[in-house]
């Protein structure tokens, strides 16, 4: 009989809880580790959540049951927000909390140097798709990554082989129609943020597809399935994945309680399996059970499931196009989940041992594990009358139902006639428990740093720890800031190319996006290699980078020999991670908007790769003003002008609506309830999508909440030849009106900014 090789990596089953009863619930049903949030910082703002005492009491108990916890801090920080962070994790700090989510460079910066024994995991709002942003994040820190749900088991794979850092992917729950982080939707239309943890979802609802003159009838085109892999657990167990994570912490502890408990028992039956048989017959015997698919889609799945992009890049059948709501529960299924995981609280068993001599101190021992903890109590006193019982003293003391503890063995010593007070005997409990609690997770208790302690960091901070010191931006501001501009295509390129022809001097470069290299024409190339006659000429790079990127990466090489690229404009981390070491990492390298740097902390973070950056979107101009006072104003760039993209997606609107045709030309608009029409630019090479608002935002020099800024972007998407000419005329011409724009547009958060 061929010998069984049971040395393989077994995952972790992570939980959602967004209440206490979740919590408890999750761990009942079988739960490896539990994320929830606290009052702050959390991506779910409009969960129950858990204060800060209840917090650490949920790190205890994890601990006991020998549990982790994982403390969601995964939103993205501003300026005057960064102080609040350490104040607020120290208590979990010490409780033993086992690791902290982050999207946020300037938290991951902050933390990592504030707590250096603590896991950092970066959550799947940073975006990362490779092995580049991977490795980079670990070297940055970070222990663990969550890649972004969009990837194909190869890709994860290929991240899991190329870096040694651990992976953690959702098998379960609700599916973002964007790749998460990279949503501004439901921040730019109603100032809900999804980077702020208080996402709207405007993706769930209804929408008509126009191409042309053709418009679809209504339905719910952004609305994705949810996720369900029960099915696949083998071949995800088998791919080293670290930990399969379960999506819900807004959804009630039924569901909590209930999925664990099914993906639970699937993974056990297929360890069984192959602790028996290996992992290929394994594989092969492994079934799931018809009533848990019952279980689980009775358990408020939005409409159907399926198994999100595993094992498929995108698809009409992965959308919820007629109905986006929830079915909700089978009530005969949550009460039997509430009996079986919610009414109960696992507890640990001790041994009590007790004895009572007249005269001398009550003594109790308690022991659980490998942890006995020793008490002593008030003198033993002769009884005058009523002598205390044996009963009554185990009554009191096997009174642990507040406690973490229960105990089916208690041993008494005790003198025949005694008295020793009810409240003396509580107190005895108490005191035994609350240290044997303490000896049981002190391993994983801290104490909290020193610099904590000290008076100067009251005063600075987490500037004394980063050793940051506020720039002095009181400099004369050039009447004329310079502008860059970035095209997308022919046409823009050639209008900016005629306006630089007559006047160059306010225009310091022009990003053209990757795929105009591409464009085989000989205008296009004409068009380039003329243009760096009057100004820089950058590499805008994809919104997202996947294999197909690397492959264009490397073609570009070739192309640089012939135009020498002046710079890079850069828009994910898993890019920054890629030209670490490539021949473009000598070039000058700026970080896009999307790359957020809410906070100075964050631009420390990626000093040593990136020295340039561009104001996120999301940030209004005293917000700006706040981060400029730390940092040089010229190492921002603002954008004025251009369509904010609200969505990047590996679904695609075209191939949902009418099948897929390779055709980046056709562009299509997604029309909601009030007629508002959001251009879909499909970008058939990377193959995504990117959503853009309905009107361009434009801010004119007088509108401008802040003037420090040197260098000022116009950034051209689905414009014409006439606006862009319009609109290059208006920043830029000597005789600037607004009569060139006449069609709506926004200001963006300019003004309000975001919660």
């Amino acid at each position: 009989m061929k010998a069984v090789n049971n040395n393989f990596n077994i995952p972790e089953l992570l939980s959602p809880a967004g209440e206490p009863d979740s919590f408890f619930g999750a761990i009942n049903a079988g739960a490896d580790a539990i994320y929830l949030a606290g009052e702050k910082f959390g991506a779910r703002a409009y969960a129950t959540n858990f204060n800060t005492d209840t917090l650490v009491n949920c790190i205890y108990y994890a601990h006991l049951m020998h549990k982790k916890v994982y403390l969601t801090v995964n939103t993205l920080f501003k300026e005057n927000e960064t102080e609040q962070l350490l104040a607020y994790i120290l208590p979990f700090y010490e409780a033993g909390l086992d690791a902290c989510i982050v999207q946020d460079l300037g938290a991951l910066r902050i933390l990592k140097t504030a707590f250096p024994d603590m896991e950092i995991h970066i959550s799947t709002q940073m975006t990362i798709c490779s092995q580049y942003g991977a490795n980079l994040l670990k070297e940055m820190g970070a222990s663990r990554i969550v890649p972004a749900r969009e990837l194909s088991l190869n890709e994860i794979q290929q991240i899991k082989r190329n870096v040694n850092i651990e992976l953690e992917t959702f098998i379960h729950g609700a599916m973002c129609y964007c790749y998460s982080g990279q949503c501004l939707f439901s921040s730019i239309l109603g100032g809900r943020s999804g980077n702020r943890g208080r996402c709207a979802q405007p993706c769930r609802l209804p929408y008509q597809i126009r191409e042309n003159h053709a418009i679809s009838r209504e339905m719910y085109p952004l609305s994705l399935k949810d996720m369900c892999t029960i099915e696949h657990l083998p071949q995800l167990i088998e791919s080293g994945i670290d930990s399969f994570k379960i999506e819900g912490r807004m959804k009630k502890p039924e569901y909590a309680a209930g999925v664990t408990d099914v993906y639970r028992r699937a993974m056990d039956r297929y360890f069984e399996l192959r602790t028996m048989h290996g992992a290929e017959e394994a594989a092969h015997r492994y079934t799931c059970d018809s009533s848990d698919q019952k279980i689980l889609s009775s358990l408020y799945i939005r409409s159907e499931v399926q198994d999100g992009y595993y094992f498929k890049h995108n698809g009409k059948e992965m959308i919820t196009l007629e109905s986006p709501s929830y079915a909700g529960g089978d009530e005969q299924l949550l009460a039997s989940i509430q009996q079986s995981f919610l009414h109960t609280k696992k507890r640990l068993p001790v041994e009590i041992n007790a004895k009572f001599s007249v005269g001398a101190p009550a003594k109790l021992s308690i022991r659980c594990e490998d942890a006995e903890i020793h008490v002593e109590g008030a003198v033993v006193e002769q009884a005058k009358n009523a002598p205390l019982t044996e009963e009554n003293i185990k009554k009191q003391l096997l009174k642990l139902g507040d406690t973490s503890f229960f105990s089916e063995h208690i041993s008494i010593q005790m003198d025949d006639t005694i008295f020793f007070s009810l409240k003396a005997l509580n107190e005895l409990r108490r005191d035994a428990c609350d240290r044997l609690l303490v000896a049981l997770t002190q391993k994983q208790r801290r104490i909290a740093p020193d610099f904590m302690l000290q008076p100067s960091f009251e005063t600075d901070g987490i500037s004394s720890i980063l050793k940051i010191s506020h720039k002095n931006n009181d400099c004369k501001i050039s009447e004329e800031p310079m502008y860059s501009i970035l095209v997308s295509n022919l046409l823009q390129l050639q209008e900016v190319h005629r306006y630089l022809q007559k006047n160059s001097r306010q225009v310091s470069r022009v990003y053209i996006e990757i795929d105009c290299f591409f464009d085989k024409s000989a205008e296009m190339t004409e068009s380039i290699l003329t243009l760096k006659k009057y100004t820089e000429i950058w590499i805008a790079l994809p919104y997202i980078f996947r294999n197909k990127t690397e492959q264009e990466m490397e073609q570009l090489l070739l192309l640089h020999e012939a135009i020498h690229f002046d710079g890079v404009l850069v828009r994910s981390m898993d890019e920054f991670g890629f030209l670490k070491n490539h021949p473009f990492q000598k070039l000058p390298l700026r970080a896009d908007a999307g790359v957020y740097t809410w906070n100075f902390a964050a631009t420390q973070e990626l000093s040593e790769i990136c020295q340039r950056f561009t104001i996120p979107y999301e940030l209004n101009s005293k917000e700006q003003g706040i981060l400029l006072n730390k940092a040089n104003a010229s190492s921002y760039e603002k954008i004025v002008y251009g369509r904010i993209p609200m969505m990047v997606t590996a679904n695609c609107v075209m191939r949902t609506s009418k099948g897929c045709n390779k055709d980046n030309h056709a562009t299509l608009h997604l029309v909601d309830r009030y007629k508002k029409e959001f251009p879909v630019v499909r970008n058939c090479g990377q193959c995504y999508n990117v959503i853009y608002n309905s009107v361009p935002l434009r801010l004119s020099l007088e509108t401008q909440g802040n003037s420090q800024f040197k260098e000022l972007r116009l950034q051209f998407t689905i414009e014409d030849a006439d606006t862009t000419a319009n609109v290059l005329e208006y920043y830029l011409g000597e005789e600037s009106t607004s009569n060139h724009f006449s069609q709506e547009y926004t200001t963006g958060h300019e003004k309000r900014g975001v919660e």
